[in-house]
């Protein structure tokens, strides 16, 4: 059950259409979906506005279409993130509408009745190798209902490749920074906006970076205010997080 699905409810008892017991045992329905190998969270989406994301690494191929399948049949979307190609196969053989996104190792399938995405998330990557977590933040953001635009390869290295766009920067509601090397672009792109600044350090660098070591302490250590830190290569974290950032705004409005 989701927030509009409880409005509804309500509303039907207000109204008479339902009763107050039929309601009461529609909402004190168990939140747990057990499947044996997993315990489904079918409460999340009430509590905090999307349902439970499945994390593939890991799991067998059962495992990860059976606990898709439930969550896509409870909430009629998804996302899987970190999936192997494999993986991949399995859940598009079964579930008829899902979309694989490759560079971001995510399989999803899209609500057919979603609005259209709102607000703004910009998703700034510092080179074309940190494409891979870029475009996880990016697919993870619109799954969530944002409307997202990226910057790419706009690294501090050619800064005035950054600078052509602080018009952008400043449109958005929330900005996701992905760098690796020394990830100074996370502060750059702090000391141009007043909006929030979700750094995501990766592993992309050679041996002193220390895969993405260096860039995480970097990033942690910034000396422009109002920047925030997921962890290394943690691009859905970081999209998740502009997603709820950029909602807030909209509500704000």
């Amino acid at each position: 059950m989701d927030a509009h699905q409880l409005e509804t409810l309500l509303q039907e008892i207000k109204n008479g259409t339902t009763s107050v017991s039929d309601g009461l045992a529609r909402v004190s329905a168990t939140p747990i979906h057990d499947l044996g190998h997993s315990r489904l969270d079918t409460h999340r989406e009430l509590r905090c506005g999307h349902p439970e994301v499945v994390f593939g690494q890991g799991k067998s191929l059962s495992e990860l279409v059976e606990i898709s399948t439930a969550l896509l049949a409870r909430h009629g979307r998804l996302i899987v993130t970190r999936v192997g190609d494999e993986g991949a196969r399995e859940l598009l053989a079964a579930l008829p509408r899902a979309v694989h996104h490759e560079r971001a190792r995510m399989v999803t399938v899209a609500d057919p009745k979603a609005p259209p995405g709102e607000g703004l998330v910009l998703v700034a990557s510092a080179g074309t190798s940190d494409g891979p977590v870029a475009e996880e933040a990016i697919v993870t953001a619109r799954a969530l209902g944002a409307r997202v635009e990226e910057l790419r390869d706009v690294g501090v290295a050619g800064v005035h490749r950054l600078l052509a766009h602080v018009d952008l920067l400043r449109r958005a509601n929330v900005i996701v920074v992905v760098a690796g090397m020394e990830g100074a672009l996370a502060s750059v792109v702090g000391g141009l906006v007043e909006r929030p600044v979700v750094a995501v350090p990766t592993s992309v660098g050679y041996g002193a970076s220390f895969e993405g070591l260096a860039a995480l302490l970097a990033m942690l250590n910034s000396c422009a205010a109002g920047v925030s830190v997921v962890n290394i290569d943690n691009g859905f974290g970081a999209g998740y997080c502009a997603a709820q950032i950029n909602r807030l705004a909209k509500v704000k409005a």
